[in-house]
């Protein structure tokens, strides 16, 4: 499993986020609070923001433990961002992709985490590697599941599909490919942040007069603001606001007409004796 958040707010150094609350990223990288799976999020690091007037964002990613990285606590406590996407790392296999495995990933303008593990990898992701073309499958920048699952998402924004729609098609998607997948996912444009619960926790925080909206796996701070997403629902936001809806589960069955229940029967009607 990871650790992730996302940040759209005020122009604030990385650190602000990233290391100065009680229970920020890098204190959740080696002791998290409400991880489903693992102990420890020492199998890589990275945090991506926007420059002003850039669409496209910088990343840093490294492939060891956030804690030990002397040059991130220089960048964060320098780089300053209206918007970043940040996640600590817990390998669901071993292998040698080192940074490249690492969130955020990338591509134009979006930021993307998985927070979780695709059941039954890679066989069970077999059968979706149809929808790919073959030059998007080739580009994967990772041998991971989480690799696989954002080339998915991507392919869904690359089409035309919003930031919620993008993920709520592809968490249906992965889930009836891979039943019992852990699909905590995240998105942002700079704009706008995307998240799904789908087997593991999410927060957010909203407010406090700065336009400023947390998403995250787990709150950095005990500011009691903080909200918990259901689990299997879809969270969209940006400054303006939070919104949260149910995410329907791989083939719902239809919801069923409501039956009118039946008129009386008509008798004839008797006469009076007279």
């Amino acid at each position: 499993m990871c650790r992730h958040i996302a940040v759209l707010g005020p122009d604030t150094p990385l650190a602000e986020t990233l290391v100065e609350p009680p229970h920020s990223l890098v204190h959740q990288s080696w002791a998290p609070r409400s991880m489903a799976s693992g102990t420890v999020n020492a199998d890589g690091f990275g945090v991506g923001w926007y420059a002003p007037g850039d669409p496209v964002p910088a990343r840093y990613r490294r492939a060891g433990p956030i804690w030990g990285d002397e040059s991130f606590a220089d960048i964060a406590r320098v780089v300053r961002s209206r918007a970043l996407l940040a996640a600590v790392r817990d390998a669901t296999l071993g292998g040698a992709d080192g940074e490249a495995a690492a969130a955020p990933f990338a591509s134009g303008p979006w930021l993307f985490s998985h927070n979780g593990a695709l059941a039954g990898w890679p066989d069970s992701a077999a059968p979706l590697a149809t929808l790919l073309p073959p030059e998007a499958l080739l580009r994967l920048t990772a041998r991971s599941d989480s690799a696989f699952v954002w080339a998915l998402v991507e392919r869904r924004l690359r089409g035309g599909e919003g930031l919620g729609p993008a993920l709520a098609g592809a968490v249906t998607t992965l889930a009836q490919a891979a039943p019992g997948s852990r699909l905590n996912l995240l998105l942002t444009d700079g704009a706008a942040i995307a998240a799904t619960t789908w087997g593991d926790s999410l927060w957010y925080l909203a407010g406090g007069g700065q336009g400023r909206t947390v998403v995250a796996s787990e709150p950095y701070d005990d500011d009691p603001r903080w909200r918990q997403v259901p689990d299997r629902s879809l969270l969209t936001a940006d400054r303006s606001g939070v919104g949260v809806r149910p995410l329907a589960p791989p083939h719902a069955p239809p919801p069923r007409p409501r039956r009118r229940a039946p008129h009386p029967p008509e008798f004839p009607r008797k006469e009076p004796v007279q």
